[in-house]
């Protein structure tokens, strides 16, 4: 079936169906889930356009909350075309863009209608927004509420530009009053600096000069400090990016003491290692830092345990020169991994060693991303009502990582070169195909999804 086609129904042998895989058909209507039958029972139902995809296997597309689109503003490092092209070709079908490496950044209702004009006629798969937080802000949080951005973000330490400075102690009380009441959610940057960090002369060619001047305890003091203000005010709170397991217990008691609080984790924490990084190797380097192979592992067993909620790729791209790549210094480089298009693929590789299953991926990769956004109303299930939204794809087979077959602007990322495995065939966005064995529809078939947030609407 041609990119740009609607599908009226998709048949396979291998379904996705709550915590099971069987023979069905999904019937969409209208761009929506109609039902999810049995295949035995499903033939009086079809109608034309119906996508028989064998024994690939049918799933929710995924939902990945966290990405940097650039746009407006830094169209050098991504932009909408080429970052929802790249998501299509991994199987996502919804992102959440971040509100920061964009100019102006997302932090007042203005800014926000200048992304949403950016963004339009762009998008091939569906595209929600969240809004920044910065010192100084806090009364364009309920208009941009309004306006229909997912939530918001904020930094505990230095954000990397200096249009979205992080905030204090003082600027999160008066947020959190502006949240309180509502039903959205504020995102951490959860690093802080220390109040006397060890200076050492090292070399800054050596990955291990990176990762010493960003130890655990910049993460387990910022997330102490969350998880304060969450019980505080009992507003919603999510931690981005984790990278270190010691603050994992924190975590666990904040939950079970009734804090409103999520964790994510990215893919590259869960695949790569600090003792892998070879030297000058500055496309790995990342903000919090990629750690020890013990600490992965303590990742993964938190994510089995449901202690880490969800997995997201941070993508966040840039362009050659501002990776040092002629100079290999680690501590001038960028801090950030483009990784978009390979999320499924990077998750699964790792996953399926480690007993993973189909319906843990999508409970990680599209059910809790879609309600950490507040679209797990339409978005993340293969259930009757909700947004026909399918990535079809081959878990067993493997391709590699090369300048080929990647779809961001930018080709720099640590996977060149990497075999992964599971292969996604088709990308479905409310029943329209938008990807397809390597082609996009002719025009972008993604929205803007503009959360309506009823406590605020209703004020």
């Amino acid at each position: 079936m041609e990119p740009g086609s609607a599908v009226s129904a998709v048949r396979s042998q291998r379904v996705l169906c709550g915590e099971e895989i069987l023979p069905a058909v999904i019937v969409i209507k209208e761009g929506k889930i109609h039902s999810v039958l049995p295949d035995s029972e499903a033939s009086a139902h079809l109608v034309r356009k119906v996508l028989d995809v064998g024994d690939s296997l049918v799933m929710p597309g995924i939902v990945d909350c966290h990405v940097h689109v650039n746009e407006p503003g830094r169209t050098d490092w991504e932009g909408y075309w080429t970052a929802t092209r790249a998501a299509a070709a991994g199987g996502i079908t919804t992102i959440a863009d971040m509100p920061l490496n964009t100019i102006p950044p997302t932090t007042t209702l203005k800014n926000f209608n200048e992304k949403l004009c950016a963004a339009t006629g762009q998008c091939f798969v569906d595209t929600a927004f969240w809004g920044g937080v910065i010192p100084g802000n806090q009364l364009e949080l309920k208009p941009m509420l309004q306006a229909g951005v997912a939530g918001f973000k904020c930094f505990l330490i230095h954000s990397g530009v200096e249009e979205f400075p992080h905030v204090t102690d003082a600027d999160l009380h008066e947020a959190m009053k502006q949240l309180q009441g509502t039903n959205s959610v504020l995102l951490f940057h959860a690093e802080q600096e220390l109040p006397h960090p060890v200076a050492e002369k090292r070399d800054p060619q050596e990955y291990s000069t990176f990762l010493k001047s960003r130890p655990d305890i910049m993460e387990l003091e910022a997330i102490h400090n969350v998880i304060e203000f969450c019980l505080q005010y009992q507003v919603r709170c999510h931690i981005v990016h984790l990278s270190s397991a010691e603050p994992l217990e924190l975590i666990r008691a904040a939950k079970q003491a009734g804090a409103p609080l999520t964790v994510e984790t990215t893919h590259h924490y869960l695949n790569l290692s600090a003792e892998n990084i070879p030297g000058r190797a500055t496309q790995f380097k990342c903000c919090p830092p990629i750690r020890s192979t013990a600490n992965k592992e303590l990742l993964w067993s938190a994510l089995k345990a449901g202690d880490i909620d969800m997995v997201v790729s941070d993508h966040s791209p840039c362009t050659p020169d501002l990776k040092c790549l002629d100079n290999g210094d680690f501590t001038q480089a960028w801090g950030g991994i483009s990784s978009l298009q390979f999320g499924l693929s990077l998750f699964w590789t790792s996953a399926s060693k480690r007993g993973f299953s189909f319906s843990d991926a999508a409970r990680l990769l599209c059910e809790e991303p879609a309600r950490l956004c507040r679209l797990d109303n339409q978005k993340g299930s293969l259930i009757p009502g909700h947004d026909a939204d399918l990535v079809i794809w081959d878990p067993e087979k493997e391709f590699t990582v090369n300048e080929d077959n990647i779809h961001h602007k930018n080709k720099l990322t640590p996977y060149l070169g990497r075999v992964l495995r599971g292969m996604v065939r088709f990308t479905i966005v409310r029943g329209q195909v938008v990807y397809s064995h390597g082609s996009f529809s002719s025009q972008p078939l993604g929205k803007h999804l503009l959360i309506q947030d009823k406590a605020t609407t209703s004020v």
